[in-house]
């Protein structure tokens, strides 16, 4: 289990020396070797992996900042490639989610949702080459929850258990993870058909305080706050309290602060005017505790789906 590394305070300022000690010392799964048994779902044999899980976190810690790279910190394309490869999930039928990985393989990796997220596959390969015997879903998942609590997050009570699937042949269909460009109506859609709720919605929707879009890869420009490598309830801030208004460009429909330097899509104005989603976002602006907690919940659920432990 991930443990809250720092202080609210004392966020911006960690060292790796912390990350590292409080990580070894509150993950939950020690700091020896942690021997696990991987079923039929993995490899199609009984086998024994010895996973040092404390090694791992420590690399993926060690790679996230890049100065080179967008905001200087991999940590948020991280957390989309776990959060993209786990958002496929479908309830009815029990396709697709966090196990399987299936993102490696066309035609998933080429949607169009999925664009830029080669950089976080490509970043993430030397570590899945040192360590072999973890799964690539497990590897994934693994670096948006690091990600998520270096960054100043919340604990995610995370475990390993995911496969990886063969082929493409168990990719699936284009159209399952949300569209910025749409609404309610389409948010209610994509997320009820995993089995999240209207709390859970706008919860998952605060992962928006790390990042930016880029117009070569949703076509949107611009990041939603002015810490885009800091977790924290920034996004429902500025969602509630800034003026939003429709950007003027040739690019798909956004909207932009009275400084252009900040945007929102669609989808995250839906969650302000849709009023019940709307009191989720009021309370999350408010009490940053609360979003830790809700948001905690979800993402695990979140990383969880499809998975059979």
């Amino acid at each position: 289990m991930f443990s809250r590394l720092f202080s609210r305070a004392n966020r911006v300022s960690r060292s790796k020396r912390t990350l590292r000690t409080n990580t070894a010392r509150n993950f939950g799964l020690g700091t020896a070797l942690v021997s696990t048994t991987l079923t039929t779902s993995f490899f199609a044999n009984m086998v024994l992996a010895e996973v040092n899980y404390d090694a791992i976190k420590e690399d993926i810690m060690d790679i996230l900042d890049d100065e080179n790279y967008d905001d200087g910190s991999y940590g948020p394309v991280f957390v989309r490639l776990a959060w993209h490869s786990s958002g496929t999930y479908n309830k009815h039928d029990g396709t697709g989610g966090s196990d399987g990985a299936t993102m490696r393989f066309s035609p998933e990796k080429d949607h169009g949702a999925n664009a830029g997220l080669e950089f976080a596959r490509a970043k993430l390969e030397a570590i899945k080459s040192k360590y072999p015997e973890i799964t690539y879903a497990d590897l994934w998942s693994l670096a948006g929850a690091v990600a998520i609590e270096t960054l100043g997050g919340p604990e995610i009570d995370w475990r390993p258990g995911r496969s990886d699937k063969p082929s493409g042949e168990h990719c699936t269909p284009d159209g399952r993870l949300p569209d910025g460009a749409q609404g309610s109506g389409h948010l209610r859609d994509i997320f009820y058909r995993m089995g999240f709720n209207d709390k859970d919605i706008v919860a998952l929707a605060g992962a928006h305080a790390l990042g930016r879009c880029h117009t070569d890869r949703s076509g949107f420009k611009g990041p939603w706050t002015r810490s885009p490598t800091t977790f924290s309830n920034a996004y429902y801030q500025e969602l509630m309290n800034n003026e939003w208004t429709l950007k003027k460009w040739d690019g798909p429909a956004q909207f932009e602060d009275p400084t252009g330097d900040l945007m929102m899509l669609p989808a995250d104005i839906s969650l302000k005017n849709d009023p019940k989603f709307r009191k989720y976002v009021t309370a999350y602006a408010k009490d940053e505790d609360l979003f830790f907690k809700d948001f905690a919940v979800a993402f695990k659920k979140l990383q969880e789906l499809g998975v059979k432990f």
